[in-house]
């Protein structure tokens, strides 16, 4: 479970840095899959929240 989530906050920290990066040097294609893996890192949060919520009902 918390394992879940960190990889979740990896995956948002390095999307994070390969936009930045991307966006500093130019590279759109750096730059588009730091916004990929930035939103999979969201949507794995989100679903990690979910999962949290119905466990404590």
């Amino acid at each position: 479970m918390k394992d879940e989530k960190a990889k979740a906050k990896a995956e948002q920290a390095k999307g994070a840095v390969k936009k930045v990066t991307g966006r500093g040097v130019g590279n759109e294609s750096l730059e588009g899959k730091g916004r990929g893996e930035q939103a999979k890192g969201d949507a794995r949060q989100a679903k990690e929240k979910i999962k949290d919520i119905f466990k404590r009902r």
